[in-house]
């Protein structure tokens, strides 16, 4: 199948306001896609490319897109076999040789493939085939229930080869998947909950936990053999000795444990974030860091104990097997529908540094994969004005407004520095006045890039703040969104560069 006929139905399904619609946009392709043509157009549709990252920056990949094609030609699976040989080249000149082998698909796309290709390669593809609408788009083509597939995709981890079994073998070919020890599964997902007594509304008596910032690790335990997962089911296991052990002395024989590791310091209060992700970085950086910066792991979940699969069992039973098999390694929890109890204990979690609590409903199954409303997340947030320096016109159901802002800090010496970019948090009426607003403001454009007048403050909410070389003020917001428009703020008043970095987490000593 032609690239530009995967385009086509994404600019397609951004376009439309139905779920139903949608759906049927996607089952259309998909049932007319090869078992390797759906390994591609899976993730491209979910918004991922399949190989990963590719050491392609946003600076290199404006510099490689030229004049476009006439005529759409590339076929998908020209241009994974693109990707695929770009991801495996190392060395001296690999950046180079990189950029000429996309520089040549790129002068055969034509403009709409080019833009597609793009987007996928810095992350920025948001054509609203989301996981759980494709998800729904795989059961349509091929006239299987949601429920199986999504179950299916649980226990496979990866949508792409359920979607493949599928096309060879219908129906039965979910029979194969099935909880398999040392095989990670997709972890269960939250919402996030506006406070703690909208949590408590929703939920009623609730599991309360704290809420770690640290790595969410899967923990597979077959006897002696220990295997141990990220967040997005890569084998980590030889970056964490320390976990391993653990596992191997907890008198369960088989395991499967959800949880998070974490760098602690002296006082038991833990590091930001990205000290603890040093552990999960090159070998040689690893093995410095082994001894001088320890993990701590805090388990919350079982899938499986001793031969018994736990999955559908309700969460306060998960919980009672939980503290028999993992003793001595659980994350600090309490159960409670009442909301001063519920205060105190997220009082106690924010003051010994961590983010918030999760609640959780007590009859709640494992639902893998899925961000459902049986767990909600409550974080204190945290919040800067900064001002708009630019805006992107929107594709899809956003098509026609300006959407994607370009945040700034103001420099005290002068003018402002770009911290990041955030679409989200955006009601209609907020894109439609930005829209008329930005155009007046407008000091030139590329076409897809209105720059502006620094002169509007928008209050952006935000998890923290980490080190990013991308942006010109080597720092970027993580989970940031539009909160409100400050209309009473002029841009000399918006948050300096300088408070910013003051936020940036500090390495240990």
């Amino acid at each position: 199948m032609r690239l530009a006929d995967v385009v086509d139905v994404s600019a397609q399904v951004g376009a439309t306001r139905s779920r139903t619609a949608k759906i049927g946009l996607l089952a259309s392709l998909l049932r007319r896609l090869t078992p390797e043509e759906l390994a591609i157009a899976v993730p491209y549709l979910s918004g991922d490319l399949r190989q990963g990252r590719i050491g392609v920056g946003g600076a290199a990949l404006r510099s490689a897109i030229g004049s476009p094609a006439e005529e759409a030609g590339l076929s998908l699976v020209e241009v994974d076999a693109t990707f695929a040989a770009m991801s495996s080249m190392s060395g001296s000149g690999s950046a180079s040789r990189r950029m000429q082998a996309l520089g040549a698909l790129l002068a055969r796309a034509t403009e709409p493939e080019q833009d597609f290709l793009a987007r996928l390669l810095v992350g920025e593809l948001r054509q609203g085939a989301l996981a759980g609408l494709l998800l729904e788009g795989v059961a349509a083509a091929f006239e299987v229930p949601a429920d199986e597939v999504r179950r299916a995709v649980m226990l496979a981890g990866d949508l792409a080869e359920v979607a493949r079994a599928l096309r060879e073998e219908g129906r039965a070919g979910l029979a194969g998947y099935k909880l398999t020890l040392l095989r990670p599964l997709q972890p269960m997902l939250a919402q996030p909950a506006e406070d703690l007594p909208e949590a408590l509304e929703r939920l009623g008596e609730a599991s309360l936990e704290w809420k770690l910032d640290g790595a969410r690790v899967q923990v597979h335990k077959d006897e002696d053999q220990v295997a141990v997962f990220s967040r997005r089911l890569n084998e980590v296991t030889p970056a964490v000795p320390e976990l391993v052990q653990v596992a191997r002395l907890l008198p369960a024989r088989r395991l499967v444990l959800d949880g998070e590791l974490i760098a602690l310091q002296a006082d038991g209060r833990p590091h930001p974030f990205q000290v603890t992700m040093r552990r999960f970085g090159r070998k040689l950086e690893v093995e410095r860091a082994r001894a001088s910066l320890p993990l701590t792991p805090f388990f919350f979940d079982v899938l499986h104990g001793d031969g018994i699969d736990l999955l559908d069992r309700p969460a306060r039973e998960r919980a009672e097997i939980l503290a028999q098999l993992a003793p001595g390694t659980l994350v600090p929890r309490i159960v409670t529908a009442d909301p001063a109890q519920a205060s105190a204990f997220l009082g106690e979690a924010l003051a010994r540094g961590h983010e918030g609590v999760m609640a959780k409903a007590l009859d709640a199954a494992y639902e893998a994969g899925r961000r459902g409303s049986a767990w909600l997340k409550v974080k204190r947030p945290q919040t800067l004005d900064l001002v708009v320096l630019a805006a992107e016109w929107g594709h899809g159901r956003r098509a026609g407004w300006l959407s994607n802002l370009h945040l700034g800090a103001r420099d005290p010496g002068g003018g402002f520095v770009m911290l990041g970019k955030t679409f989200k948090g955006m009601t209609d009426a907020m894109l439609a006045w930005q829209t008329r607003r930005f155009q007046d403001l407008a000091v030139a454009t590329d076409g897809r890039v209105v720059h502006l007048r620094p002169e509007i403050v928008v209050e952006i909410a935000f998890s923290d703040v980490q080190e990013s070389p991308q942006y010109p003020a080597g720092m970027a917001l993580r989970f940031a969104r539009v909160k409100r428009y400050r209309e009473d703020k002029t841009a000399a008043e918006a948050d300096t560069v300088e408070t910013v970095r003051a936020l940036l987490p500090h390495p240990p000593a």
